[in-house]
């Protein structure tokens, strides 16, 4: 199969791309280029405009002997995104893995290495996988959702808003994602926070395989609490489904899960504050409503998606793409960055615009992008609409990014404000005092065709019912109340 206008891919409606040509006559195959370390980091614009020089795809490397093809082409991200009859995403196709020319423990294997989850799998296994996750997650109220944001938000402005400066990454883009993780997913504050400094050290690459242990045990006693105390929360419903899924398949569903709920979401309400705050476009209107917000997240998502190189697939057999030979089992890696910022695309208009692949495209895409979008969307208007005259702390070129060849990520996001005296404390129970699972997440699920008539969650408790007791998690709960 070779990659040609003929193949099919089309791009979304208000997206046309441009057909994707072979390498330049006379211009050789380059050598590997390294996805890793601060220089790639700071500038990876300048690395795929690069690459695109050699065609809709260029050899790169992930990390230190872990080679890959680079798709950095808007049609033909589409075409290895929506044909899975060519492309798989079943990890142990992966050739130098099997083989033992990837080390186990080397940074990127927790992030692209086999799971029996619906990220990692093909086919009838992909199916039912993914129908329990997406089942599990439509039960969320989106209006409990935004509800339980903006407390949460609030909560956390209170606590740096009366200083005049705060890092907006470390003490809110972080640290929200966790307190929605932990609500929706049942999951005790100090176990939450063992599960993301875990995540965090995977995406990163930093002692990866120590990281992948520890996140897989926090999910077995996350999995243990649930199945004794069944709450409405995802990890109850996902436990009911039909799909009856085990305990392995439920570790894994939780880290796709959490692994897109946590470090993504932080980058996305980071990476579009940084916009707002440094963009003479949205200057004077950041009060001014959701409007300018829901543009900046457009923007972010096309510009600077969360996760920027993702989407790994293997060819099923060796085939002509792209004007390359690509082996059967060698990873294939979807810049969304750069298909993003493919300059054949037509369209130079981002706000309103939909048709980035920042939540990927075909079969995997993202399950909770909806959901994604309103936290990010309702954590920066809220911090907007709190802290008025919010700027940046040091210039925006000087704000450093995080090496990872998978995320656009902010070290730090320093910034400063008039001092906004905190309100008073309310005279009411800590938020951290409610079971995990409340029943206002608990709504009636839309039933998928591939889902039998059966209850697909535990029952909803009456309103009467007793909470019982509730034992105290002391880490972040102490944080949460200030000591």
């Amino acid at each position: 199969m070779t990659y040609s206008p003929e193949t099919g891919a089309t791009p979304p409606p208000g997206c046309p791309a441009h057909t994707g040509a072979g390498p330049l006559p006379g211009l050789a195959q380059p050598r590997p280029t390294p996805m890793y370390g601060p220089d790639f980091a700071a500038d990876p614009s300048a690395v795929y405009e690069r690459l695109r020089r050699y065609g809709p795809t260029a050899p790169v490397e992930l990390s230190p002997g872990v080679h890959a093809t680079l798709v950095t082409d808007y049609r033909a991200a589409l075409e290895v995104l929506r044909s899975p009859e060519k492309f798989a995403k079943d990890a142990r196709r992966w050739r130098a893995l099997a083989d033992g020319r990837v080390a186990p423990d080397n940074p990127v294997v927790p992030m692209m290495g086999y799971r029996p989850n619906c990220l990692f799998s093909d086919g009838e296994a992909h199916r039912r996988l993914r129908q329990a996750v997406t089942d599990s997650l439509g039960r969320v109220d989106p209006a409990a959702l935004r509800g339980y944001v903006e407390r949460s938000a609030d909560t956390l402005i209170d606590r740096f808003a009366p200083y005049g400066e705060a890092d907006l990454l470390g003490s809110y883009a972080k640290v929200l994602p966790l307190l929605v993780f932990n609500q929706l997913f049942g999951c005790p504050p100090a176990l939450g926070e063992r599960l993301v400094g875990a995540m965090s050290a995977i995406f990163d690459g930093v002692d990866a395989e120590r990281a992948n242990a520890q996140a897989t045990q926090s999910f077995i006693e996350l999995i243990g609490l649930k199945r004794e105390q069944p709450g409405a929360d995802v990890t109850s419903w996902l436990l009911a489904h039909p799909a009856n899924l085990g305990d392995e398949e439920m570790i894994h569903q939780l880290v796709v899960l959490m692994g897109a709920g946590t470090e993504p979401q932080q980058n996305l309400i980071a990476n579009a504050l940084r916009l707002l705050l440094s963009d003479d476009r949205f200057a004077g209107d950041l009060s001014g409503g959701a409007m300018p917000v829901e543009d900046a997240l457009d923007e972010v998502l096309w510009l600077d998606p969360p996760m920027a190189n993702y989407g790994v697939h293997y060819p099923v057999h060796d085939l002509d793409f792209g004007g390359v030979r690509l082996r059967a089992g060698e990873p294939v890696v979807i810049s969304y960055a750069a298909a993003n910022n493919d300059p054949a695309l037509v369209s130079e208009q981002r706000g309103g615009n939909r048709a980035h692949l920042a939540w990927s495209a075909g079969p995997h895409t993202c399950p909770a992008k909806d959901s994604a979008r309103l936290i990010a969307a309702v954590a920066v208007e809220k911090l907007l609409d709190r802290v008025p005259d919010l700027e940046l702390a040091v210039p925006a070129d000087r704000l450093v990014w995080r090496p990872g060849p998978f995320h656009r990520a902010l070290t730090a996001l320093p910034a400063r404000f008039p001092p906004v005296p905190a309100p008073m404390p309310a005279p009411v129970r800590d938020q951290f005092d409610e079971t995990p699972g409340d029943t206002r997440w608990n709504v009636r699920p839309a039933q998928s065709q591939s889902t039998p008539p059966a209850a697909t969650s535990t029952p909803r408790p009456p309103e009467s019912a007793s909470r019982g007791p509730r034992r105290v998690w002391s880490s972040l709960t102490a944080w949460w109340r200030g000591r």
